[in-house]
């Protein structure tokens, strides 16, 4: 799978990074190889959420 990171700079130091196609998959780094390891932490974290299958019940208009 291939998603496309977005890499910044961080104001105080240090580097921070987002993945548009995952809203939310955000994740921080004080270096490039540090941010980079997070960033598949943060990808398989956001991917691998468990959702419990649901029942909708009756619903009225």
């Amino acid at each position: 799978m291939k998603l496309k990171v977005i890499v910044r700079e961080a104001e105080e130091g240090g580097y921070w990074a987002e993945v548009p196609s995952i809203p939310g998959c955000v994740t921080q780094g004080d270096t490039c190889d540090e941010l980079l390891g997070n960033v598949f932490e943060a990808v398989d974290g956001c991917l691998a959420v468990d959702i419990d299958e649901t029942t909708v019940i009756g619903s009225r208009l």
